[in-house]
């Protein structure tokens, strides 16, 4: 693979993860993070998430919940998918934090808002490099099955960027392609390092 891919959403915890896990499964280098100021995963109800700092290992997290409620966070998905995680990695991870990751170059976001702090976020640091990276917004709900489609949809992207002579120059055609069969709307922006 010529590129390298960072997966972004709140938490680092559902979408960018299932990406980064189907994409490093299909052989792609690739890093996930999260934009939020803490890690929040549904609880009993709506007014009691359960908030963890980034850097807390996935398998804590599913010690703690398991111990909570084992019933509740295996029907509502988060044990399997906190097990999906520790196998991808130890920690969710904070995006405004990756500075020593290097740098990226094709970033995903799943939703709007997040895609509007990277982009921030990247127009912020110091242009050292003046190395290009992409920026592409997929919007997917923030569920299991949407984070499944979402995952796939972001694989066919990365393919197709993957044989573009340069994104550079054919970026506008892949994105229209990939509207048109996917009836979905991308947001995407360069940036730079």
């Amino acid at each position: 693979m010529k590129f390298r891919y960072a997966m972004v959403c709140s938490s680092n915890q559902n979408r960018s993860m299932e990406a980064h896990s189907l994409l490093k499964r299909e052989g792609f280098e690739v890093s996930s993070y999260g934009t939020g100021a803490h890690v929040k995963l549904p609880g009993p109800s709506l007014r009691e998430p359960n908030v963890y700092d980034f850097g807390t290992p996935y398998k804590q997290m599913y010690d703690d919940l398991r111990r909570k409620d084992s019933e509740l966070y295996k029907r509502n998905g988060i044990l399997p998918m906190l097990k999906r995680n520790s196998a991808v990695k130890l920690a969710p991870q904070r995006w405004q934090e990756n500075a020593a990751d290097g740098s990226f170059d094709v970033v995903f976001s799943f939703e709007e808002k997040v895609f509007d702090m990277v982009v921030e976020d990247l127009h912020n640091r110091d242009h050292v490099l003046m190395k290009p990276v992409l920026v592409i917004n997929l919007e997917v709900k923030d569920n299991h099955e949407e984070a499944a489609i979402g995952a796939r949809l972001t694989l066919d992207l990365c393919q197709q960027i993957e044989v573009a002579e340069s994104w550079e120059d054919s970026i506008d055609d892949i994105v229209a392609d990939f509207e048109k069969q996917h009836r979905r709307k991308l947001l995407y922006s360069i940036s730079f390092y």
